[in-house]
């Protein structure tokens, strides 16, 4: 069956046009998937298309990224969460519910949504991927430095640099995924993340990597008060496993940690059909 997708522009705060899909029937159960730092809807293609055609999928690109233009100087937790919520409001048909998951800086969107009325009447329950939500730079083993400040400054100057992360050439690739990605990614999966990574706005990946390098929203764990499941890969060198584990420990409705061994960064995109397992669990028990 082919994909049948409908694109539009969802109007957020300060002037934001989110570029935003959505596929699938109209009668099938909505899945929201929120991308990460650098990235764009394109990440998510090989989920989205596992969960097609019993799924309806929204996918759309932060501020910035992909065919979202930039918001300069709005890169803030509380401007994910105003454009989650607007999507949210924009895509999920009266009167249904969604399963939220995001990714990356996509799962912090949802974690900074979580006091949002929007999020509580509209999501009937979340997945946050490969994420973090305080201490990224602090905890990122990506530079084999010894903790301490080294490592943060230097994993500060790969989030906030202005510099480009391309052209791809072997090198680039092989870079992208060691800091990205397990050693199994096949050749294609590290050829698409390098371009993908390498086409994000230079200046706009920069002001939301100095968000990030600030980022602590663990005061905002205990509100998101709906059913949420964890996952993450083993081998994360950009928010390794600890992540995971302390925030599964502050959630107070866990449905479970997944991990994912020999997994890295880009769980959704190196291991799809390990990530769709649990998110199809959550549609099953509070969607369907």
């Amino acid at each position: 069956m082919p994909d049948r997708v409908q694109w539009s522009t969802v109007v957020s705060t300060g002037g934001a046009r989110l570029h935003t899909e959505v596929h699938g029937p109209e009668d099938r159960p909505t899945v929201v998937l929120v991308h990460g730092w650098a990235c764009d809807t394109g990440f998510w293609r090989p989920l989205r298309e596992r969960l097609l055609p019993e799924h309806r999928v929204v996918v759309y690109d932060q501020r910035g990224h992909g065919r979202t233009p930039a918001t300069p100087g709005a890169c803030s937790p509380e401007a994910l969460a105003d454009d989650l919520c607007a999507v949210l409001t924009a895509t999920v048909p009266s009167g249904a519910r969604a399963v939220v998951a995001g990714h990356s800086m996509g799962a912090m969107t949802v974690v900074a949504a979580a006091a949002r009325p929007e999020l509580r009447d509209l999501a009937a329950a979340t997945l946050l991927c490969s994420t973090g939500v305080d201490r990224l730079t602090a905890a990122s083993t990506v530079f084999p430095l010894p903790p301490g400040r080294a490592r943060g400054r230097a994993q500060r100057l790969l989030l906030t640099t202005r510099l480009p992360y391309g052209p791809v050439t072997p090198l680039s690739r092989q870079l992208v995924r060691y800091v990205t990605m397990g050693r199994a990614a096949t050749a294609e999966q590290r050829r698409t993340v390098a371009r993908m990574v390498s086409c994000c706005p230079r200046l706009a990946r920069a002001e939301w990597g100095g968000m990030l390098a600030d980022l602590d929203l663990s005061p905002l764990l205990p509100r998101l008060d709906l059913p949420t499941t964890v996952v993450h890969g083993t081998v994360d060198r950009l928010t390794p496993l600890a992540h995971a584990r302390r925030t599964a420990g502050r959630l107070p409705r866990l449905v479970e940690l997944v991990e994912l061994p020999g997994i890295g960064h880009m769980a959704p995109f190196e291991a799809p059909d390990r990530v769709m397992q649990p998110l199809i669990a959550l549609v099953k028990e509070h969607l369907l």
